[in-house]
C-alpha cells in the first residue's frame, strides 16, 4: 500500500511543479534579456512583432522543455536539473543561429522588426525545444 501525504497529493505536486517552472521561466527570460542586444519588453511595448514572436518562441521553448522534464523525472531536483540543461541547449541554439547567419545580425534584424527573422527565430526555439525535450531522459 502506498503512503499518501500532503506533499505527494497530485494537487500539491502540480502546484509545486508549476511554481518551480514559473520561477525557472522568469530566470530564463532574464538570461535571454542579457543575451539579446535589445530590451525585449520595451520593444514589445512599442509593438515590435518580431521581438514578440522571438520572445514568445523562447517562452514556449523553455516551458516545453520543462514539460518533457516533468514527464521523464520523478524528483523535483532531477526535473529542475534536466530542464536547466535543456534551457542551456536552447541558449546555445540561439547563439548558433546568430553565428550561422553571417550575412546579417539576427538581433539587429529582430530589433528593426524584420518579421521574417522573428518568425524563423520563433520556429527555431519551438522546434528545437521538442528535440531537446525528447532527448531528456
Amino acid at each position: 500500500m502506498t503512503e499518501t501525504g500532503f506533499w505527494t497529493h497530485p494537487l500539491v505536486e502540480s502546484a509545486g511543479y508549476f511554481s518551480v517552472v514559473v520561477l525557472c521561466l522568469i530566470v530564463s527570460m532574464v538570461i535571454f534579456e542579457m543575451v539579446t542586444k535589445y530590451n525585449n519588453w520595451e520593444q514589445i511595448k512599442k509593438g515590435n512583432l518580431s521581438v514578440a514572436m522571438a520572445t514568445g518562441g523562447k517562452i514556449f521553448g523553455v516551458t516545453n522543455i520543462f514539460r518533457f522534464s516533468i514527464e521523464q523525472h520523478n524528483s523535483l531536483f532531477e526535473m529542475i536539473g534536466w530542464g536547466l540543461f535543456g534551457f542551456t541547449l536552447l541558449i546555445f541554439a540561439y547563439i548558433l543561429f546568430e553565428f550561422l547567419t553571417p550575412k546579417f545580425k539576427v538581433d539587429d534584424e529582430i530589433e528593426q522588426d524584420n518579421r521574417s527573422v522573428g518568425l524563423i527565430s520563433m520556429v527555431i526555439s519551438v522546434g528545437l525545444s521538442f528535440v531537446i525535450g525528447a532527448s531528456i531522459q
